[in-house]
């Protein structure tokens, strides 16, 4: 297990979730909907990142 105890994936969770509301945001400004459907997909991918990561912080700890 890397020593980062989780801490390389919840913060890239967090560097997906704003790109991704970022683009959702600018879509919907745009009337965009493909922009926003890429941006609601990188929020879903960041917050699966952040799990994982406080799952491996969580395991880290025994």
């Amino acid at each position: 297990m890397s020593k980062d105890h989780g801490m390389s994936d919840k913060v890239k969770g967090k560097v997906n979730q704003a790109k991704g509301e970022v683009k959702d945001q600018v879509g919907n400004a745009a009337n965009n909907p493909e922009l926003q459907r890429e941006g609601k997909k990188d929020k879903l991918k960041g917050n699966l990142q952040e799990g994982a990561g406080k799952a491996k912080e969580g395991s880290a700890k025994y």
